[in-house]
């Protein structure tokens, strides 16, 4: 597996992996074409996990930084490639990345009933450092922030 900045050319790919995900922000494809084609303007990282072998882009993780605070926005890995390790491995790049960039802290927000994905935020450390209520839509939920902080930069 291979992970690299998303290219415009993963357009199509990112935009059917966040609509088969129902955890995914469900942006238009016009929101991820601005952000693809110039990621400096949009303040954001976007990242692409693919397997050599087939060049297959099989997940994908937005975030974007506001002086050293990251927040991860948009975090997906496709149906068929789950209980993999791709998104484990996908987030330990990021944040490796943020580490780079000296930043100090990630945030996300997450469905209170997303075991699956509250689970591998716990595995990298994240921590609960709030709550928003009835955050979420289709159903009403809660969403936990989670934050993640660097050793010593908190």
């Amino acid at each position: 597996m291979i992970i690299r900045p998303a290219l415009p050319t993963d357009l199509p790919r990112i935009v059917e992996i966040a609509q088969q995900s129902a955890a995914a922000a469900q942006w238009n494809s016009g929101e991820y074409a601005w952000m693809l084609a110039d990621p400096a303007a949009s303040m954001r990282v976007v990242l692409v996990i693919e397997e050599e072998t087939s060049w297959m882009v099989h997940g994908f993780l937005v975030a974007k930084d506001a002086a050293g605070e990251w927040e991860i926005e948009n975090f997906a890995v496709h149906e068929s490639a789950r209980r993999r390790g791709l998104g484990l491995r996908l987030l330990r790049a990021f944040l490796e990345l943020v580490r780079e960039r000296h930043g100090k802290e990630v945030f996300l927000e997450v469905r209170e009933s997303n075991a699956a994905a509250r689970a591998l935020y716990t595995q990298c450390t994240f921590v609960e450092a709030g709550r928003r209520k009835s955050y979420y839509h289709n159903p009403e939920e809660d969403a936990l922030v989670l934050k993640f902080s660097f050793p010593g930069k908190a």
